[in-house]
């Protein structure tokens, strides 16, 4: 189904494959002859390489210094993305800048905060030049698909979702600073990353959507890092056997992955694609050259997937139906261990209550949003559903099109229908499903979802408050078949019947009529609209000769997400307001996590402000302490702050909040083993926050424990002489040495974190 290669790949002339071994050298000039080039000529065939170079503005391929084409954000991200701008001296958006308003849009939380951020969203759209889209008009990968997209492009969007690759663009997903960087007409830097191929060959099966072959691929590669901060290239003849709607199904799911971005090589479909969204002047196609090196090959077999399921709490908790429901029990089992190290312990939790007569029964369906709700995977469950019902049980089945213009065609074709005289419920364009803010099942409620995501809590339960409920990832088709099963868990590969595909068409006046396009209209007389929750962000202080950490939270899970950093669904609509937000950091996980690093922030605040931080008692003895050694360290000219320790912190959403929470909280660092995406250790480095790593032997046991005072001497000079290890002390009845890392970091990331934020990196350019 899904195989690794164990290293290097050529792909030659987009057909054949040769591995890297002993003998490729040999087997390469005998098969090429005259057309033989190195391995670095051939890597930089790829078509990643080529879009990367024509973006690049630094001269130097190993560094790259990218200037985007476009911008994406949603009505999660865009407040603060703009509140920072403009603290750094925005004047006007440099390039088209689209801002959706897909996941706070049902405005059913806070009063009138969600409405407050979406006219702060239309009104910057006209001060600044930008484009509006309207509540329940489109989610933002989906306008982005119909509307932004393009050939050898490059998006970037403030929700780690952005993939566009199936249609030829390349799009990374990072937090909001990145966002703020290219308003401000800087760059995107980073290293040069590996490409790694995949191939696809055969056909899909009937029943089997763009979500089994997404999970085939995340089951393989996620947990041994295959792809991490690499780019996917989808290449071989496979491609060409599936629809423009099925490629993109499974690259949207190639953020869970962990990769950096995505690339797909393009066709006819895909220019048939642009021409029906009136945009043919945006195809370009896309293909490696006749020699390509890959840094590793994925093979992807469409003939042998089989329509999966990905258990709670992961997407690369994965197994074929078909072996789920063989060997329910087992796996369940499995289930329930790996349940136990995700939820720490704090819920009882089970899956085998759901066992009627020896089959899976769950309670709730939807499919949905950017991965989902799309117009072929919504036709073919309609397919599945027509002339069945749901039933009048516990079941139910929600439906979420991805835009209004599927939404119309869908409605225009009879599908919506289908939906409704089945029992399912249709509802407009919106997110929520997929991060908590709707849909939430019961307590102890199992959902089949058609979405990007299923970790702990991320449905809406709240484990802190005695509340457990849990996601299976399926495809559309399966989720259907399901629910005409009424509630059973069923393969769509069961499904007797003939899927129709039918044509879309897309009505353009839909966004003609309701989005507000202001691109090179930007007019500074539009005053900007502010809700009375929309706040600036607190000043935050340059980083000091030495510092000083108090860990207040320690985190031994094999991998944290950020939707235990800062939770999603109901505290989205506290995110244009960054110290409201920040009441909610770690509360999911480390409920006592804010009072501790409010205690250490009240220290540095007094520092700050002329006060005498050896006030506090416990600040006074780790200062004692410290003058044994450095005599020299003055209290009042020693930054003080917090840190916590995670093994992997940042899988998941891109969201900036899971750093600049903890940021606003007096938070000066994070201590990991590693960073789970390049995203959220750049979320830190923006927040002016040191990622710090410890080396390989901090698996075994940490130099300090939760509580400890950490004081590291000569950070400044550290940062700007580059040194890649760090001495630091634990502050028991003596100072105790270790070593840190702060790993690879560019000349705007150290200083970035020398002014304390980008916000103070960017106010020291401006003047």
């Amino acid at each position: 189904m899904v195989t690794l290669s164990k290293g290097g790949a050529w792909l030659l002339d987009g057909t054949e494959v040769i591995e890297e071994a002993e003998n490729s050298e040999v087997v390469l000039r005998q098969r090429l002859g005259e057309k033989y080039i190195s391995r670095e000529a051939a890597a930089e065939n790829t078509i990643a390489y080529r879009i990367l170079k024509s973006h690049n503005t630094s001269g130097d391929m190993d560094r790259l210094k990218i200037k985007f084409d476009r911008l994406t954000s949603h009505d999660i991200t865009f407040v603060g993305i703009i509140q920072t701008a403009r603290a750094s001296g925005l004047t006007e958006f440099p390039v088209p800048y689209v801002l959706t308003n897909c996941h706070n849009s049902l405005c059913a939380v806070g009063g009138t905060i969600n409405e407050d951020d979406h006219m702060f969203g239309l009104s910057c759209a006209k001060h600044y030049g930008g484009i509006y889209v309207p509540p329940h008009q489109a989610v933002i990968h989906q306008f982005a698909r119909e509307m932004l997209a393009g050939g050898g492009r490059m998006i970037l969007g403030s929700d780690s979702h952005t993939r566009y690759g199936a249609l030829g663009t390349m799009a990374v997903g990072e937090g909001g600073p990145e966002i703020v960087k290219q308003l401000l007409s800087q760059t995107y830097d980073i290293p040069m990353p590996g490409v790694v191929g995949v191939y696809l060959s055969g056909k899909p099966r009937k029943g089997v959507g763009p979500q089994d072959v997404a999970l085939a691929i995340i089951g393989e590669v996620f947990a041994n890092g295959y792809v991490k901060n690499k780019v996917m290239e989808f290449v071989g003849d496979g491609v060409d056997n599936l629809s423009v709607d099925f490629r993109i199904g499974v690259d949207v799911m190639t953020t869970e992955t962990t990769c950096l971005s995505s690339i797909w090589r393009t066709d006819d479909k895909v220019k048939e694609f642009y021409e029906i969204h009136g945009r043919e002047e945006e195809y370009k196609e896309l293909n490696p050259g006749s020699v390509s090196y890959y840094d590793g090959m994925i093979y992807v077999d469409l003939d042998k997937v089989k329509p999966m399921v990905a258990m709670p709490f992961h997407p690369s908790n994965t197994y074929t139906i078909e072996e789920l429901n063989e060997n329910l029990m087992d796996i369940l089992d499995d289930v329930e261990k790996k349940a136990k190290v995700s939820l720490d312990n704090k819920v009882d939790f089970t899956l085998k209550d759901k066992v009627h007569n020896g089959r899976l029964y769950v309670e709730q369906g939807v499919i949905a949003g950017c991965a989902g709700g799309g117009f072929e995977n919504l036709c073919a469950a309609a397919d599945i559903l027509r002339g069945k019902t749901i039933g009048a049980d516990e079941f139910s089945l929600s439906v979420y099109p991805a835009s209004q213009p599927v939404f119309m065609e869908l409605v225009k074709n009879g599908r919506v229908s289908d939906f409704m005289a089945a029992g399912a419920t249709v509802r407009t364009a919106f997110c929520g499903p997929c991060f908590g803010a709707g849909d939430v099942p019961a307590n102890k409620g199992l959902s089949i979802r058609h979405s990007t995501r299923n970790f702990p809590n991320r449905e809406g339960s709240k484990v802190t408050s005695g509340q457990i409920a849990s996601v299976a990832l399926m495809d559309a088709r399966s989720i259907a078949a399901t629910a005409a099963n009424k509630g059973y868990l069923t393969a769509a590969d069961t499904f007797e019947g003939e899927f129709t595909n039918p044509r879309y068409f897309f009505d353009k006046t839909i966004y003609e009529n309701r989005v507000y396009n202001g691109v090179g209209k930007a007019d500074p007389s539009v005053s900007i609209k502010f809700g009375p929750n929309i706040k600036d962000w607190p000043k935050m202080s340059p980083l000091t000769e030495n510092i000083l950490l108090k860990v207040v939270s320690v985190i031994h899970d094999p991998v944290t997400t950020t939707d235990e950093l800062i939770p999603s669904g109901e505290t989205s609509s506290y995110r244009s307001n960054p110290l409201g937000l920040a009441e909610f950091t770690l509360s999911r996980r480390d409920p006592a996590y804010v009072g501790r690093a409010k205690d250490i922030k009240k220290v540095e605040e007094a520092r700050v402000s002329g006060g005498n931080p050896l006030e506090d008692a416990s600040i006074g003895r780790a200062f004692e302490v410290i003058a044994q050694m450095y005599p020299q360290v003055k209290p009042e000219q020693t930054e003080v702050g917090s840190t916590i320790f995670a093994v992997k912190p940042g899988d998941g959403s891109a969201r900036e909040q899971a750093a600049s929470c903890q940021r606003v909280l007096g938070g000066l660092a994070n201590i990991a083993k590693e960073y789970a995406t390049k995203r959220y250790r750049s979320n830190l480095i923006n927040w002016g926050m040191l990622p710090f790593l410890l080396p390989e032997q901090a698996d075994k046991e940490l130099p300090f424990e939760n509580g400890d005072f950490i004081f590291v001497p000569g950070i400044t000079d550290a940062v700007k002489n580059k040194a890649d290890t760090v001495k630091a002390y634990v502050v028991k009845e003596k100072l105790l040495e270790f070593e840190m890392k702060l790993g690879d970091l560019t000349e705007d990331e150290r200083e970035i974190i020398l002014k304390g934020c980008l916000i103070n990196y960017n106010n020291k350019q401006m003047k």
